[in-house]
């Protein structure tokens, strides 16, 4: 079965700046990478609210699920914990509460606001190309990866 994950990119507009995860040591993939904020779904548990959920639980950030928007797909084949493939849908807000904070620290090296023209090289693919293409002022789209 196709595992479905939700990432969020959180845009403080006025600052242009968005915030990023750095894997930990402890990560099941992409030790020392950075990232959205993203996680799985849980079962019967709506896209939006993974979204939201997974935000909180690795940032300390609160965000309604209706500013949500989604600006890109990532369908891949295969992934570490998705032997069948997974799908990640990617969402974009510029409203939220809260006070940024690693709430996971043995996942998260470091969770912290980037600068839009500062973002890291060291990225977790999908989701890079997923945050290229939003900054960059693209149409929503899909990515593939690892299909024939």
């Amino acid at each position: 079965m196709t595992l479905l994950v939700a990432a969020v990119i959180v845009h403080d507009r006025a600052a242009d700046r968005v915030v990023l995860i750095q894997r930990g040591e402890h990560a099941k993939f992409g030790r020392g990478m950075w990232d959205l904020p993203v996680g799985k779904n849980e079962p019967g548990e709506p896209i939006t609210a993974t979204a939201v959920r997974e935000l909180h639980e690795e940032t300390g950030l609160v965000v309604a699920p209706e500013s949500l928007k989604v600006v890109h797909v990532v369908h891949a084949a295969l992934g570490v914990e998705a032997p069948d493939g997974y799908l990640t849908v990617v969402f974009v807000t510029d409203e939220w509460t809260g006070e940024l904070e690693n709430r996971e620290p043995l996942k998260h090296a470091e969770v912290r606001w980037v600068d839009v023209d500062a973002i890291p090289g060291e990225f977790v693919l999908g989701n890079a190309q997923a945050l290229d293409h939003y900054l960059n002022g693209g149409a929503t789209q899909v990515s593939l990866h690892g299909w024939p």
